[in-house]
């Protein structure tokens, strides 16, 4: 039928290519698995035989990576959703990157939201994003995607001084003055920043420790940040701010 979406699955985890399989062909008809592979090597020609519209990959593969693939295909109008063993660092990587992933062992309700995204990913910007990804892999999550109305943004996460809610949006003000719009909510970017030093310590707002100048006491009291913003602290994220912000300094 010509209304199927072909995919290819990409994992040298057998029991993994089972499991989507299964998934797939038991809640998502118009699925197509149209071949499997378990390497690069088998992943490229087939690619380029059978011309996928979505193709499954797992990052790590036995002679490769699964940017490999993506590099060496001659057809190259398919997007992607990565697979992943759970790795924090990785997983991060992938929320930075903006990139669509799955984490082992890969229940239907992560495969049906994963899908119900990947269609928002235009094949044009993958180069882009897996640029991000690729470093941020390499570096321990250095620079953030910023998607917005209009685009990309991509931004180190040392040069972001705070972000601010904005109804479903988030404000990220940066060390240069610039100000980006992101088209997330602010507990989207709470959620990927926790362990970083980004402290939530108002409803509205997310702060960068780093540039912390002043806390000034109060109920809640107010922190001055070194582009001389002064940002409320709430009464309820007073404690653990002061506690988060403590810790951060024992070590800077």
């Amino acid at each position: 039928m010509d209304d199927l979406i072909k995919i290819v699955l990409v994992d040298d985890d057998k029991t993994s290519i089972l499991t989507l399989k299964s998934l797939l062909t038991a809640n998502f008809q118009y699925m197509d698995i149209v071949g499997t592979a378990y390497s690069v090597n088998e992943a490229v020609p087939l690619i380029d035989k059978v011309k996928p519209a979505l193709v499954f990959l797992d990052i790590n593969l036995p002679d490769g990576e699964g940017f490999d693939v993506i590099e060496r295909v001659s057809y190259k109008d398919f997007r992607v959703i990565f697979i992943t063993a759970y790795d924090k660092y990785a997983v991060r990587a992938f929320e930075f990157s903006a990139l669509h992933y799955l984490v082992k062992p890969i229940t239907n309700e992560m495969l049906e939201s994963a899908i119900n995204r990947y269609r928002d990913l235009k094949v044009e910007e993958i180069n882009n994003r897996l640029n991000v990804l690729r470093d941020n892999l390499k570096t321990k999550n250095e620079k953030i995607i910023i998607p917005s109305t209009d685009g990309l943004n991509v931004v180190k996460l040392a040069d972001i001084v705070r972000l601010e809610a904005s109804d479903v949006y988030t404000l990220f003000y940066m060390t240069n003055g610039q100000r980006f719009v992101a088209s997330k909510p602010l507990n989207n970017y709470e959620k990927i920043l926790e362990d970083l030093p980004f402290s939530r310590i108002h409803s509205k707002h997310l702060i960068n420790l780093m540039y912390i100048k002043r806390y000034v006491k109060g109920k809640g009291g107010s922190v001055i940040l070194e582009d001389n913003t002064e940002v409320e602290v709430s009464v309820r994220k007073k404690a653990d701010f002061i506690e988060k912000l403590k810790n951060f300094a024992r070590y800077v």
